[in-house]
């Protein structure tokens, strides 16, 4: 009888090993469109910007799939591919809901659960004497419970995250793929080795040239081989090609970093376009930064011109802020160290790390005898204090200043996957 078989009969072999899924919901950010619009239900829908402004794909319904389109495709080319589909920019709050409830509803089951995106998580069900469900069974009740949501998703079942991981993109959409322990090798030996999480293209490319093809092939290769292609981690890629254990259930979610970037649909030039971006990107992550109750010391500018030239600049701070007032004039400065009037930017984006909760803060970082930068800051955070409170109650797009809306209509329209939005 084959897996499937059993799965549907219920007729489960039982299950003496680690037991992990792979949650992944099903073109996430389109299905919910498809939910919330039911007139789209069964068309090709495209989520993303538009080729007009440099847009990318960010997710499509599996009926644009069926034409070719893929996640992170330019919109240019996915217009020539489907012309007759749906286009709509994302809803970035609506997405956020549902994936918490998601999240929710997999914290039911247990508590060790790994949040990888906004639409895929990790979960140990692995059989104890407290915990005898098969984990096979956990996972049709998640697949149900997901369902009376509005939206779908797929479940791959293994005794490691590689493999759970893999599985979970064998059947989609709506599957629900078991790999039972002792099977592991049948399971991977055959397929591709790009199928794999860690292979690029350029890694692919050395691999297949060096006759390495299949997951059997990688297993297999030698020692210098993969070192000169994976460095220090390339025993760490061996193991998972042989479907073992590579790492545990992180349940922590330490944030390190927070950062925003914004892709323009046409290159700017002057410095109040700069100036203005940049307050947007720093009044965005330094809302964020008061959410987590965090404050970061690194101030990191990433900047790409228009010939795709990258510069990043990081500065310290002396004390850590979470507070854009601060943070604003000294992004400003790290820009001027790279950029002169006349140049042409594509792309920036602002980042603070280095955070140390237990570090006590002052109250302003201002010496006292400046009375005017100190009553300046404290209007800010009063300020601050107000917005933070009415998004809570009202959403984030309830108070947004001028610099805000201007840059929204510049930018390439295309939806964010940023883990830092979700968490």
């Amino acid at each position: 009888m084959s897996a499937k078989e059993q799965i549907n009969s219920g007729l489960l072999p039982e299950w003496k090993a680690p037991a992990i899924l792979l949650v992944d919901l099903d073109a996430f950010f389109a299905s919910v469109e498809q939910l919330d619009h039911p007139e789209w239900r069964g068309k090709p829908v495209i989520v993303g910007g538009k080729a007009s402004s440099r847009g990318v794909v960010s997710t499509c319904s599996y009926e644009a799939r069926a034409y070719g389109v893929r996640s992170a495709m330019p919109a240019a080319i996915a217009e020539r591919l489907c012309p007759d589909a749906i286009w709509t920019h994302g809803h970035f709050d609506r997405y956020k809901k549902l994936s918490s409830q998601v999240m929710a509803i997999l914290r039911d089951e247990t508590p060790l659960v790994q949040q990888v995106s906004i639409d895929e998580a990790f979960m140990d069900v692995s059989p104890t004497r407290v915990n005898k469900e098969h984990p096979v069974n956990i996972a049709k009740r998640i697949i149900k419970r997901v369902d009376a949501l509005g939206i779908t998703c797929s479940i791959g079942v293994g005794t490691s995250k590689s493999i759970a991981k893999i599985a979970s993109d064998m059947d989609k959409p709506h599957g629900l793929t078991v790999v039972y322990p002792g099977s592991e090798r049948i399971f991977l030996d055959p397929l591709p080795i790009r199928t794999m999480s860690g292979i690029g293209p350029s890694a692919e490319k050395r691999l297949k040239a060096a006759g390495v093809n299949t997951l059997k092939d990688f297993a297999e290769a030698g020692d210098m081989l993969l070192t000169s292609i994976f460095g220090k981690n390339a025993e760490m890629m061996r193991m998972r090609a042989l479907g073992l254990n590579d790492s545990d259930i992180d349940t922590h979610d330490e944030v390190k970093s927070i950062s925003k970037e914004i892709t323009f649909a046409e290159d700017i030039s002057t410095y109040t376009e700069l100036k203005s971006a940049l307050s947007t990107l720093t009044t965005q992550v330094a809302r964020r930064l008061r959410l987590k109750n965090l404050r970061g010391r690194t101030t990191t500018l990433r900047i790409r011109f228009s010939n795709m030239e990258t510069h990043t600049i990081q500065t310290q701070l002396t004390h850590p802020t979470d507070n854009d007032a601060v943070l604003i004039p000294v992004l400003l400065d790290l820009l001027k160290s790279v950029w002169e009037e006349g140049m042409h930017v594509r792309l920036v984006g602002v980042g603070i790390s280095k955070f140390n909760e237990n570090e006590v803060v002052q109250d302003s970082l201002f010496p006292e005898e400046n009375e005017s930068d100190k009553s300046l800051y404290e209007k800010h955070r009063s300020l601050s204090n107000a917005t933070d409170n009415l998004k809570n109650r009202f959403g984030e797009k309830a108070v947004r200043f001028g610099h805000e809306i201007l840059n929204e209509e510049k930018t390439t329209g295309t939806s964010s996957k940023n883990p830092a939005d979700y968490k």
